[in-house]
């Protein structure tokens, strides 16, 4: 699997940190820890939930293998890097647990009805984040190998739950389908309700303040108030002078139609006479 960018994605902080950490774990686990008692008190069991509570975290850093691992952690960096840079790396590790956490609960309830054996593996997690990829960026390609064309990132995420999800139902055993649609589930989750949120429209305040835009007048020339009744245009002083002319039209234009209203050239030209006369006054 791989994006249609010729150019690896560069590796971002927090997902850098959780590839070593998880690297290193398995190392331990493989020639120092080897009893496999260790990796079965690090695992989450559901069954014994209430006793070993930390399964519920532990378990994403411990793999059944190399390859097991492997899979994960590159499946990581390939959606991670995107995403954390989207969210800022405090969020994206928060995600990660929070999406984990959410794999391993999935099973949890799954087994008050269905016999769950304990689970190993961030695969979870990753998938929670490669939910994240494909509804932040749905209509980017990858290619997944050995298929020639790329696929979209939001068919190749909705696949890859309709994969879990067959296999759970038809091919049970050896593999945490269940906890993989969990981890998928608690990211779509999660990032729906904060889109929602995000929608929601702010209260209107109680008062809107009007705009004011003032500018210094030149010296010799008597300053005049600009405050008129509100939504009545100004009228344009005499004079023959072409920069107060075009002031008055501008701040008018403002009294009229808002601020929002100007022109970019407007806009620098009201800069320019702001910065002129500071120079003067200065």
């Amino acid at each position: 699997m791989s994006f249609s960018s010729p150019a690896l994605p560069r590796l971002t902080p927090w997902l850098g940190r959780l590839i070593a950490v998880t690297a290193v774990a398995q190392l331990l686990l493989e020639t120092v820890f080897v009893s496999p008692n260790i990796s079965f008190m690090l695992s989450m069991n559901p069954s014994a939930i209430a006793t070993r509570p930390w399964g519920l975290v532990t378990y994403l850093f411990v793999h059944s293998g190399i390859i097991h691992l492997a899979t994960n952690m590159f499946a990581l960096y390939l959606f991670g890097t995107a995403v954390e840079n989207r969210m800022g790396s405090r969020a994206f590790l928060l995600y990660y647990l929070y999406c984990g956490i959410g794999a391993a609960l999935f099973s949890l309830l799954l087994s008050l009805v269905i016999p769950q054996a304990p689970i190993v593996g961030a695969s979870g997690a990753v998938l929670g984040v490669a939910v994240a990829f494909a509804m932040f960026w749905p209509d980017a390609e990858i290619f997944v190998f050995p298929i020639p064309i790329p696929i979209k990132a939001r068919h190749l995420v909705i696949f890859l739950a309709l994969m879990d999800l067959v296999a759970a139902r038809f091919f049970p055993g050896g593999t945490a389908h269940e906890a993989h649609l969990g981890g998928m589930l608690a990211g779509w989750l999660f990032l729906k309700v904060q889109s929602l949120s995000r929608r929601r429209p702010a209260p209107a305040p109680r008062q809107t303040p009007e705009r004011v835009v003032m500018v210094q007048q030149t010296a010799g020339r008597e300053a005049e108030p600009r405050g008129t009744a509100p939504g009545r245009p100004m009228q344009p002083r005499p004079g023959n002078d072409p920069v107060a002319a075009e002031v008055d039209r501008v701040l008018d234009k403002i009294s009229a139609t808002g601020i929002e209203s100007l022109t970019p050239e407007e806009r620098r030209f009201l800069n320019e006479v702001s910065k002129r006369k500071k120079r003067e006054i200065n």
